[in-house]
């Protein structure tokens, strides 16, 4: 087994993630975030060109007026894969005179277009949706302490869920540094990197828990146990996440612009999974189980 001893400096890996949560949840209380018209709401407008357009022309009308990452769909009869006459455009909430400077770049740089619909619509995910999300959350982390427990043991589904619970604050951490646009996509991007997460942190768990049964005949030092565990399934940890990787960087680098958010929240996310799985999941096991150990050993002197 390598010589180097990931369990025992579980406080360097723990100190790090603060460094990158404590700020995080700073700017997520003093900045914010930068939502999106999915969260509320916006401007909406049906175009009907006299010839054919493409979304990237139409993006680029609206790039003067910091619009370019607004919702283009083109639509209609005559719309086949790359073009089409008519192109529904969402942007953020827009004053009168702002909409009416954006329409006159249109014209000026796409082209001459009928106006078919032009409206003010509400937030498509509200608070009361928001709230229900973050249940469902909440009761999904304690169905996996459940499962976990039953599979494995109680402590090893609360490190589950820590860690979790650490790659979500993470992925929320860059979002408020960088106050990139957060829509309905963040949503279904934290959903794929709690599942991604979870899967990496399992495979660990699962060679830790092989590993206890020839601990307890043999004897053996619990540290190392869990090391050795780490590095059996480095490997395939390291394959998964690269392989992740690779995808989700060409999506980010040559992927539409409406992407580009989505991409980099699993960027960070299966980053921060990775990590959290090797790192954070197991070390935290490892201490919550010397904690117990300790409480018991102290209760047995003070029964002596």
């Amino acid at each position: 087994m390598p010589s180097f001893d990931i369990a025992k400096r579980s406080k360097i890996w723990f100190i790090f993630s603060l460094l990158i949560i404590i700020p995080g949840l700073i700017s997520m209380a003093t900045r914010g975030f930068n939502f999106g018209i999915d969260f509320t709401g916006g401007t909406i407008m049906d175009l009907r060109f006299e010839q054919p357009v493409n979304i990237a022309q139409v993006r680029e009308s609206l790039k003067p007026y910091g619009l370019d990452g607004s919702t283009i769909q083109l639509s209609g009869d005559s719309s086949d894969v790359e073009t089409s006459t008519d192109v529904m455009i969402r942007t953020v909430d827009l004053e009168e005179n702002d909409r009416k400077a954006v329409m006159a770049s249109i014209r000026s740089s796409v082209g001459n277009y009928e106006v078919m619909r032009e409206e003010k619509v509400g937030a498509t995910i509200g608070g009361e949706l928001i709230t229900n999300a973050v249940m469902a959350l909440v009761i999904s982390w304690g169905l996996i302490i459940l499962y976990i427990a039953y599979r494995f043991e109680f402590r090893f589904g609360i490190a589950a869920v820590i860690a979790l619970v650490h790659d979500i604050l993470i992925v929320l951490a860059f979002f408020s540094f960088t106050q990139r646009q957060i829509d309905s996509s963040f949503v279904a991007a934290l959903l794929t990197i709690v599942g991604y997460s979870i899967n990496d942190t399992i495979v660990i768990f699962d060679r830790i828990r092989e590993n206890l049964k020839l601990h307890f005949r043999r004897g053996g030092d619990i540290n190392e146990l869990v090391n050795r565990s780490i590095y059996q399934t480095l490997t395939r940890s390291l394959y998964t996440v690269f392989t992740c990787m690779f995808t989700v960087l060409a999506l980010y680098f040559f992927g539409g612009e409406t992407t580009k958010d989505f991409a980099f929240a699993l960027i960070i996310g299966f980053a921060s999974g990775c990590y959290s799985s090797i790192f954070i999941a197991s070390p935290l096991w490892l201490t919550l189980r010397n904690w117990a150990e300790q409480k018991r050993k102290s209760r047995s002197v003070k029964a002596d």
